[in-house]
């Protein structure tokens, strides 16, 4: 079966930044979801990070394991018991080149069932300089619930700068 990818909705943050990007109503119509992102924060850092809710819980049902990379070293760590999913290097702060944002897909298979819901992060991240980053965050939500809303904040209590870009997608099997 092909695999139909659907826009359910977009957002691209305009001037002034957004303190985070939320997608509500999730309809209940697909086999998969995909949020596809291109961002940069205002943090006063060359590098930052995203973390992300589902149904606004906000509770320690979280877990994730990541692996990452940049030029020659590799790190790799595991989170447990967390409030929050937080894919690695996921995004240039105010301090990386002008311009330059980061990318990533953040896929979560059967949504809609009622067993907790695993997940696939990647990312990749370059400041057009001497540094870039490439990851890849396995995570897990122990939650029951379908999914039907989806809450990204930078991680440093910052905003997504301008032109930043978040997509939802349902993927369906037709």
């Amino acid at each position: 079966m092909a695999n139909t990818y659907i826009k359910i909705a977009s957002t691209t943050v305009g001037s002034g930044g957004a303190a985070n990007v939320e997608f509500t109503s999730i309809p209940a119509t697909y086999t998969d979801i995909k949020i596809v992102f291109s961002a940069r924060s205002n943090y006063a850092s060359v590098w930052d990070h995203m973390y992300y809710f589902l149904n606004g819980d906000s509770s320690n049902n979280y877990t994730s394991k990541w692996l990452q990379g940049s030029g020659t070293t590799a790190l790799s760590s595991n989170q447990s018991a967390a409030a929050s999913l937080q894919p690695r290097y996921a995004i240039p702060g105010a301090n990386a080149t002008a311009s330059t944002f980061g990318n990533g897909e953040i896929y979560i298979p059967n949504y809609l069932s009622n067993r907790s819901k695993s997940q696939n992060i990647d990312t990749a991240t370059e400041n057009n300089a001497a540094e870039a980053y490439v990851a890849i965050t396995a995570g897990f939500w122990n939650n029951s619930s379908a999914i039907n809303a989806f809450n990204i904040y930078p991680y440093n209590g910052t905003l997504f700068a301008q032109y930043s870009t978040f997509t939802l997608y349902g993927i369906k099997n037709s």
